[in-house]
């Protein structure tokens, strides 16, 4: 990365001519990264859409390689995973507050303090290349802002930055950690709840959720084998589901022959999880006829799809809006057994009480388990989000209980471990119906650690490497 040579605010002797203007020169990087977070700050855009068709046509125009792909992604992902961290080292390098920063002004700054404190870019190439890509889309007056701020960042390393505006522990636990692990407080708060325990369970988790996630793939049933993706570059057996692959960094599940032809896919081993407890749970009598209330986008009805078809069994899936059903019908094209997928509101089925042995409700949710993989979440949801998720949780989980037969299992699957959005959903359906009990699902997660008292299950990020699952079992008893 060249340096850049800064027009100093001094006066010129008269006898010395000025500088001539040199034009800012565009970072491909650092502006596609910079595309990226005005896209996720604009429109409400989720990082992991955003990027992929921004890269794809970077690399179609032919000058950009893996290694700017990778530089690219670390940008974007690690400036919206400490953005809360960082706002709180800006805020303390200028003289506004920081909503008088414009948003564009902002990004910028973030990603230059990224560079300088999150990664092993040289100091004067952070500087540099942050104010060259501030004199492109900011134009030269605003650079010179940018120039300032980040010199005085440069300062310090994060850790010193970190004890000079994060409150001390003692002072106040939930802000330390706010600010020490870039959360907003409230999910601080709610993690710490839902967690139990003392500060280390809770510093390991907040930290889990700024790591980079791994790729992890399945193998469909009946359709792929993990022997066939381990014989990928940088594949390794996956850590609880026999059907998952994992992708070290620089694996590219598109380029396996199974992903692109729809035999394998890719799927969190917690969603895994979920899916195969579900599958294995005793039911009483038949087991033919299966449902997954919440399909979209399709990841856990492709698993269950194969796993019924082993067993000559049906699969609905069933999903609200269409273009999501769409999206489940494509991950289920080629499945040997027999399914059918279909738009409905499950909150207003269209099938009938006591149809299925087995359904799957997966609500949806905050995603505050997902925070790894959707790092932009954890700055957008609002405690009062839980309030709007709260009836149709609850009414998916009742509409699951209905269309199950006496014998049957309903598994309530959400990826966040917010216990408004877990147990109390659960222990309110048990308590309005007399005619349902909870089935221990630890033994159904055969060799996976650290899953609490139960019966219901709770994964976690810091203990199993995977997404925040939570996962109850409930038999339809009359």
């Amino acid at each position: 990365i060249r340096s850049t040579f800064f027009v100093s605010d001094t006066p010129r002797r008269a006898d010395k001519p000025g500088k001539p203007y040199r034009r800012p020169k565009k970072d491909r990087v650092r502006m596609l990264a910079f595309e990226a977070l005005r896209a996720v700050d604009e429109r409400d855009a989720y990082a992991n859409l955003v990027l992929p068709p921004l890269l794809r046509k970077a690399r179609e125009k032919g000058d950009f390689d893996g290694r700017d792909a990778a530089l690219a992604t670390e940008l974007v992902y690690g400036t919206l995973r400490r953005q809360g961290t960082y706002d709180a080292i800006i805020s303390a390098c200028v003289d506004r507050p920081l909503r008088e920063v414009d948003p564009p002004v902002l990004d910028v700054l973030s990603l230059g303090v990224h560079q300088l404190l999150g990664t092993r870019i040289p100091t004067h190439a952070a500087v540099s290349a942050s104010v060259e890509l501030a004199r492109v889309v900011l134009g030269d007056g605003r650079a010179k802002f940018v120039n300032a701020v980040l010199r005085k960042v440069a300062q310090d390393d994060l850790d010193t930055w970190i004890e000079r505006v994060a409150p001390p522990y003692d002072d106040d636990p939930e802000d330390h950690l706010a600010v020490v692990h870039s959360h907003p407080r409230w999910v601080v708060s709610a993690l710490w709840d839902s967690l139990g325990g003392g500060r280390a369970g809770i510093e390991e988790l907040l930290a889990a959720d700024n790591e980079r996630p791994e790729v992890t793939l399945v193998a469909r049933p009946g359709r792929a084998t993990t022997e066939e993706l381990l014989a990928a570059e940088a594949a390794v057996p996956g850590r609880w589901s026999p059907y998952a692959v994992r992708l070290s960094e620089g694996g590219e599940p598109g380029a396996l022959d199974a992903v692109r032809e729809g035999r394998a896919g890719v799927q969190d081993e917690g969603s895994q999880l979920v899916a195969l407890a579900l599958a294995d749970a005793p039911v009483d009598g038949r087991d033919e006829r299966w449902l997954d209330g919440c399909a979209g986008p399709g990841g856990k009805a492709a698993l269950l799809g194969a796993l019924a078809a082993e067993r000559g069994a049906f699969l609905l899936a069933s999903e609200k809006q269409p273009h999501r059903a769409g999206l489940v019908a494509r991950a289920l094209h080629g499945n040997p057994g027999p399914y059918q997928v279909i738009a409905a509101d499950g909150t207003r089925p269209p099938w009938r009480p006591g149809s299925f042995d087995r359904v799957l409700m997966d609500v949806p949710c905050t995603g505050l388990g997902a925070l790894r993989r959707r790092p932009e979440a954890r700055w957008r949801r609002r405690p009062e989000d839980l309030e709007g998720f709260a009836p149709l949780q609850r009414d998916l989980l009742r509409s699951a209980l209905e269309a199950v037969r006496v014998g049957g299992v309903v598994g309530y699957a959400t990826c966040s471990p917010h216990l408004a959005e877990t147990r109390a959903v659960v222990q309110d359906l048990l308590k309005q119906h007399p005619d349902a009990e909870l089935i221990d699902a630890r033994p159904l997660l055969p060799g996976v650690p650290d899953l609490g008292e139960g019966p219901d299950v709770q994964l976690w990020p810091h203990l199993h490497g995977t997404d925040a699952m939570y996962l109850a079992l409930i038999r339809r008893t009359g």
